[in-house]
């Protein structure tokens, strides 16, 4: 998995920390808060369909329940029990309809009336990402980042994944992430920069301007794609059509792991509890209102504009200590059902 090779290549894992949910300073424009600290797994994904649909997932804590998985309905958090004893990269929502999370060991779960499926896979690599514009039109992307090849990409019906006919054969050990603003226009982000664009017929690799990893992207339909990741420097790529360009900062000394835009706003979280923002078209250092030793993964943007970002120990095993913080509107914090 991608955080092994994080460590191999000296990334430090830092431990979640703090006492209590906090209040947020006054020079903190967006109010970020505390919701979660030292939950029993690390959050490596956030997202859902609106502010009263949130899941938050992650780590498997070993207590028999499985991964660790939240969920928000706008008045109380509750854990959900997967019964799957692996941990959780991805979660991709649809609205009145299932959510499909993706994890180590090939697992691909479909929730929905409650309860969990577990779907059919072809091989046991981590899924790192998946994305669909409907419940029976998948993507699922994942690898080994310690294994040059073993890099995948599936399409799924809803029920069943298999290998994805005519994607090209780039000898990258794995694809991290896939987003698309339609089923027309869908791009892949992985080791190496690599980058493949799908038109809805076809797949090709186009080029990218850096050879870092890409961890993470994004891109609302009819905006902008960005996509951001590195090792020890943020590496953040934009994208209004197949071209890409750097747009990089010089000062941040972090990987960026996370990303969420809504129209000209954007958040970026990763390594070392770092937050950037977009501000007047570029991207900055955002200082946090409190401390939180922990490596963030996720950034999600709801529908109303509130932001969440998702972390914990997630550059070593095990996957624990869990933080998650919100900036909108009130919520409760600290404690699930």
């Amino acid at each position: 998995m991608w955080r092994q090779s994080l460590v191999v290549l000296s990334v430090s894992s830092l431990v979640a920390c703090g006492g209590g949910d906090d209040g947020a300073a006054p020079d903190d424009p967006k109010g970020f808060v505390r919701v979660f600290q030292d939950l029993p797994g690390a959050l490596i994904g956030v997202s859902g369909t609106s502010e009263r649909d949130v899941w938050a997932v992650g780590g498997n804590p070993g207590d028999g329940s499985g991964a660790f998985v939240l969920h928000f309905d706008g008045t109380r958090w509750e854990r959900r029990s997967t019964g799957e004893n692996v941990d959780l990269w991805w979660v991709h929502a649809f609205a009145d309809g299932p959510a499909f999370f993706g994890g180590s060991a090939g697992t691909i779960l479909r929730y929905e009336n409650g309860s969990f499926e577990k779907l059919s896979t072809p091989s046991s690599a981590t899924v790192f990402g998946i994305w669909g514009t409907s419940p029976s039109e998948l993507f699922a992307v994942g690898g080994d980042p310690a294994k040059p090849g073993s890099a995948f990409v599936w399409r799924g019906d809803g029920t069943s994944f298999s290998p994805a006919s005519g994607f090209p054969d780039v000898p990258i050990a794995s694809w991290f992430k896939v987003w698309g603003r339609a089923a027309n226009d869908v791009r892949f982000v992985g080791m190496d920069g690599a980058i493949v664009h799908y038109d809805g017929q076809a797949f090709t690799a186009i080029s990218s301007p850096t050879n870092r990893r890409l961890l993470t992207l994004f891109a609302e339909p009819g905006g902008r794609y960005t996509a951001v990741g590195g090792v020890s420097q943020a590496v953040v790529l934009e994208s209004d059509s197949e071209t890409w360009t750097d747009v990089s900062p010089s000062s941040p000394s972090h990987a960026m792991i996370g990303i969420r835009t809504q129209g000209d706003v954007g958040w970026a979280a990763g390594t070392g509890a770092s937050v950037m923002q977009r501000v007047d078209g570029a991207w900055v250092d955002s200082k946090l209102p409190f401390e939180v030793f922990a490596d963030f993964h996720s950034v999600w943007i709801d529908p109303k504009g509130g932001v969440w970002i998702a972390g914990g120990d997630i550059l070593g095993f095990p996957l624990v200590n869990g933080v998650l913080l919100h900036a909108g509107a009130a919520i409760p914090t600290g404690k699930y059902d």
